[in-house]
Parts: structure tokens; sequence; C-alpha cells
């Protein structure tokens, strides 16, 4: 079958299996339930329920397409609905691949995380990442190549088309191009669209503060090490360490 936007998204911007370890392994006890906020095609769900077979998932996205390419699971709840909305309960929220973004005031991103606070259990964590460093706001294309399941060759391009750093604002956009086998060619220009805030990382910790969290850390990788029982360890940030040039991190608030 010929690939979709949304298995090309999978492909190649997400590392599903390994962001639902992360998940696990931040939130530090035995969270049975994930909430994969502003899903698409939940591909964390499907990662998460494979890590136990006590695990469940509830995947929340305003958009019925890409939902009707989530995993067909039992354990996997498939919500179409407003983030602010839904009030499933949860032991981890992710908001990943940057849709913090979507809140382009500091009043609907206080709304956000307060709401997101109250459908923890206690010890929950939410799980927000950022991207950011010299070039965030600089217009640019980015590249890479990689393979599909059946072998195609996939060409998959970061857009950023326009970036303000007085507002914060970036326009974004990914392409891809794919070739089979047989050397049939498809593009997908324009697959996915992004009108962003960027929010800086002391912006994103105080207000988690603000909003009632009770501890707030930052991660600059998903994960450090595996032990010998394959139990994933991560470490948060500390004083000293510094970022590269170019970053992506995962900010975690904890109840």
């Amino acid at each position: 079958m010929a690939l979709n936007r949304f298995d090309l998204y999978t492909i190649c911007v997400q590392d599903v299996a390994g962001a639902a370890r992360f998940l696990a392994a931040v939130h530090g006890g035995s969270p049975r339930d994930l909430r994969e906020d502003f899903s698409g095609a939940a591909g964390i769900c499907g990662a998460w329920v494979a890590l136990d077979p006590a695990a469940r998932a509830i995947a929340v996205d305003r958009d019925p397409e890409p939902l009707r390419h989530a995993p067909g699971n039992p354990r996997i709840t498939i919500v179409r609905g407003d983030v602010l909305e839904v009030g499933s309960k949860a032991d981890v929220i992710a908001a990943l691949n940057f849709p913090i973004g979507y809140w382009h005031t500091r009043a609907e991103l206080m709304r956000y995380l307060s709401l997101s606070r109250r459908r923890l259990r206690p010890g929950g964590v939410l799980v927000v990442d950022l991207y950011g460093g010299a070039g965030a706001f600089q217009p640019g294309i980015s590249t890479r190549r990689l393979r599909g399941p059946s072998g195609e060759r996939i060409l998959y391009e970061w857009d950023q088309e326009d970036g303000d750093e007085v507002t914060g604002m970036v326009h974004n956009a990914i392409h891809f191009r794919v070739t089979t086998r047989g050397g049939r060619t498809r593009v997908f220009r324009r697959a996915f669209e992004y009108h962003w805030r960027l929010w800086s990382i002391p912006e994103l910790r105080d207000a988690m503060n603000e909003a009632g969290f009770t501890s707030v850390e930052v991660h600059d990788r998903l994960g450090d090490a595996v032990d010998s029982d394959g139990r994933l360890h991560v470490r948060p940030m500390g004083a000293d360490d510094r970022l590269d040039e170019e970053w992506v991190v995962y900010v975690t608030g904890r109840c």
C-alpha cells in the first residue's frame, strides 16, 4: 500500500518508541494511562500500549483525518475533540512535536497548563517539547533522506518560511518526495503547515510553576542509558549543562 502523509510523518519526524519509553521513565513510577494531546495519527499511543499489556492510551485531536489512521487497538481510545474540553485523566500527558506553539498568547498557554495539571493523577507528569537556537527564526530548508518500509526513497524537507523574533511567531511547512523501488515518484508539497509561537524554556518553565506544578525539569534527550533490566534512565539538565547551538528539549511538569 502506498505511503500517505501520516505514514511519512511517523517515518521522518517521530521516534514513537523512544518517546513512549521516555514518557514512562520520566514518570518514574508505574504509569498506566497516557493521554496524547494533539495526537495526530496517535503513533505515540501505539508505542505506549506496546510497552506493557496493562497500558492504556487516549488520543485527542480535533482533526478527524489523522485519527482515521490511528492504530486499531482496543486499549487506545480515540477522541475527536478540543484538548481544552476533553476531561479524561491520565498518569502522563504528552504534547509532543511542538504543539504547545499553537497557543499564541500567555493566557491560552496558562489555560492549557492549568487544565492539564488538573487532569493528571497524583504524581503524574505533563511532557512538552520545544525547539530553538541560533537559527530558530531564520528562513531556510533542511533536508533528510530516509528509506521507507518497502525500500522507498524518501526526501524530507523542513521549510522554515518565516520567523519573527519580536513576536516569537514562525511559519513552517513539511514537504515529502517519495520514490518507489519501481521508480515512481510522488510529491507531497506542504503536507503539513504550522503557524506557531516559539515559547522559550524560561517562559514555559515559569508558566508551569504558576499553573501549580510542584516541580519542573528540562531534559535535552530522550534518555541516557538502559540498564540490564531494560529500564531507561533519564537525567534532567543541571546548572552546568549547556544546550547545542540548535536544540530540542523536553520540559516536564509534575503534580
